[in-house]
C-alpha cells in the first residue's frame, strides 16, 4: 500500500511539473518572439502579387465599389493603373445621376401703372406670402423706375413653384439701371438681392456680326475675337440656327454678342449670343453664359435649356466617331486553328470612352475650363492629358502624338484651348483620339440621353443668377 501511494504521488507530481514547464516554455517563447514583431514578414509566394510601378500619373482616382468587392484581389486603384481602367469601367456609372428637373422661364415687359406691386400676380405668381414680401421690398424701387414698362424674368420649378423673379427699373441700360432678384429661401420665405449694372457693364463689349460670317467664314472672326472664342461662337450658333443657306438669303440676320475680352487675371468670355432678324427686329435664338462656382459654367437658352452636352462631346474641330461605349471582342489565344472553338472561347471587354477617328496631328481642344492634372505617357493610353474640372469632373485625352508645348501640370485651361494633337500612341490600332468624361472617378457616357448631369441642367440654386443675367444681357421684350 505504501509503494502504491508513493507511485501515484510521483505520477501526479510529474504531471503537475510538466504543465508548469510547458507554461514556462510558452512564456519564454513569447518573450523571445517579441523583438521580432517589428520585422517584415515575407509573403507566401503563392499569394504574392507584384505591381510594376509606373511613372507619371500621381492623381488619385476613385473606383466603383463593384471593382473592389469583385473577389479578383483588387483592393485599390489609381490613375497609374491605366490599362485596367480601360477595361474595367464599373457598372454603377448611371446610378448617381438624376433626371433633369422641371424648369420653366418666362420673360416680358409689364406695362407700368398705378399698382406695380401687382406684377407678380399678373404673371402667374399667387403665393400670398410672396406678394406681401414683394410689395414691401419694391416701394422705393418703382419710385425710381422709368420707361413705359417694367422688364422681368421669372423662373418656375416643379409644380409651378416660384424659384426666382428678377425685375429692372427701366428699359434702358445705363449707370442708373438696377435689378431686384427675388429667390426662394431654403429655410422658408424669400430673399431679395439688388444689383447695379454699372459695376458689370464696364467689362462688356457689344458686337454685331453677320450670321453668314459666323456660320461659313469663322476664320474672319479672328479679327474680332480671340481664337478660342471664335471657335465657341461658331459652335453655339450652329446649334441655335439651322444650316439653311436659303433662309439666310431671304432676310439679313446678325449675331449680337456680349463679350468680356478679359485681362491677365481673367479669361475672355462670351456672355450672351442672340441671332437677330433685322427685317422684323425679332430674336430668333439666343444663349446666355451662367457662371457656377461648384461646377463648370454653362450656356443656356432663354427658356432654360442647356446646350452644354455638345461641348463636352466635341474635343475636335474635325471628327468622326469610330467607336463608342460597348463590348469590344478580345481575340482568344486558344485553338488558333479551330474557328469554331475560337468563336466559342471569344471574350469581351467593355470599352470606356469615345474614339474619334482623325488624321495624325489634328488639334485637340479642351471641352471646358479646368486645370491640367496630368501630362505624360501612361501605358495603354499612350500620350495622355487629364484635365480636372470643378465638381469632381475629369476629362481624358489619350493616344496623342504630341502636346501643346506650353502646357505643364497645374496650368489653368480655358474651353477651346488647343491642348494636344491626335496620334496613335499606346494601345491604339490607328490614329484617333480616345476621350473620356468621368464624375467622381466613374465613367460617364456623354452620348447617353438618359444621363442628365448637373453640367447640362438648370438647378434651382442657379435660377436667381440666370434670371438676372437675362435682364442684364438679353434684348428687352416688348410690352
Amino acid at each position: 500500500m505504501h509503494q502504491t501511494h508513493t507511485s501515484r504521488f510521483c505520477v501526479r507530481s510529474l504531471a503537475l511539473w510538466g504543465k508548469v514547464c510547458f507554461g514556462i516554455g510558452l512564456l519564454l517563447c513569447s518573450q523571445l518572439a517579441l523583438p521580432q514583431s517589428n520585422q517584415t514578414t515575407k509573403p507566401n509566394p503563392t499569394n504574392k502579387k507584384t505591381v510594376a510601378p509606373q511613372k507619371g500619373i500621381q492623381v488619385n482616382q476613385r473606383v466603383p465599389s463593384k471593382a473592389v468587392n469583385s473577389g479578383s484581389g483588387l483592393q485599390s486603384k489609381s490613375v497609374a493603373d491605366q490599362s485596367q481602367l480601360l477595361t474595367d469601367p464599373g457598372t454603377e456609372e448611371y446610378s448617381q445621376f438624376d433626371a433633369a428637373p422641371d424648369f420653366q422661364v418666362q420673360r416680358g415687359c409689364m406695362k407700368r401703372g398705378f399698382r406695380e406691386s401687382n406684377l407678380p400676380s399678373r404673371i402667374g405668381i399667387n403665393d400670398p406670402e410672396f406678394l406681401e414680401y414683394f410689395k414691401n421690398q419694391t416701394v422705393r424701387f418703382f419710385d425710381s423706375a422709368s420707361g413705359s414698362c417694367t422688364p422681368y424674368v421669372v423662373a418656375f420649378g416643379k409644380r409651378g413653384r416660384l424659384e426666382s423673379l428678377s425685375i429692372m427699373n427701366g428699359t434702358n441700360r445705363n449707370e442708373k439701371s438696377q435689378i431686384l432678384t427675388f429667390t426662394s429661401s431654403g429655410f422658408g420665405g424669400y430673399l431679395v438681392q439688388e444689383e447695379n449694372l454699372a459695376s458689370q457693364m464696364q467689362f462688356w463689349t457689344e458686337l454685331f456680326i453677320p450670321l453668314q460670317e459666323v456660320l461659313y467664314e469663322p476664320q474672319r472672326l479672328g479679327d474680332k475675337l480671340p481664337v478660342e472664342l471664335a471657335w465657341e461662337l461658331n459652335s453655339i450658333v450652329k446649334q441655335l440656327y439651322p444650316d439653311d443657306s436659303a433662309s439666310l438669303e431671304n432676310s439679313p440676320k446678325q449675331v449680337r454678342v456680349i463679350v468680356d475680352f478679359g485681362t491677365r487675371d481673367r479669361w475672355a468670355q462670351i456672355w450672351a449670343i442672340e441671332i437677330l432678324d433685322l427685317a422684323t427686329n425679332q430674336v430668333l435664338a439666343d444663349a446666355f453664359w451662367l457662371n457656377r462656382d461648384d461646377i463648370p459654367g454653362s450656356f443656356f437658352t432663354a427658356n432654360g435649356d442647356s446646350i452644354e452636352r455638345s461641348f463636352w462631346t466635341n474635343p475636335l474641330s474635325y471628327r468622326r466617331i469610330s467607336r463608342g461605349v460597348g463590348q469590344v471582342p478580345i481575340r482568344s489565344r486558344t485553338n488558333p486553328n479551330n474557328p469554331q472553338a475560337q468563336s466559342k472561347d471569344r471574350r469581351y471587354r467593355t470599352h470606356m470612352g469615345i474614339d474619334y477617328a482623325a488624321p495624325t496631328g489634328t488639334p485637340v481642344f479642351s471641352v471646358a475650363n479646368g486645370k491640367v492634372a496630368f501630362l505624360g505617357y501612361s501605358g495603354a493610353y499612350g500620350k495622355l492629358i487629364i484635365i480636372d474640372h470643378p465638381g469632381n469632373y475629369r476629362t481624358y485625352y489619350a493616344h496623342l502624338s504630341n502636346y501643346n508645348n506650353e502646357l505643364v501640370v497645374g496650368n489653368d485651361i480655358r474651353r477651346g484651348m488647343e491642348i494636344g494633337y491626335v496620334g496613335s500612341t499606346g494601345r491604339s490600332t490607328g490614329p484617333h483620339l480616345h476621350y473620356e468624361l468621368r464624375k467622381n472617378g466613374i465613367y460617364v457616357d456623354p452620348y447617353n440621353p438618359k444621363i442628365q448631369l448637373d453640367l447640362w441642367t438648370m438647378r434651382p440654386s442657379d435660377s436667381g443668377s440666370f434670371t438676372k443675367q437675362l435682364l442684364m444681357l438679353g434684348s428687352i421684350p416688348k410690352e
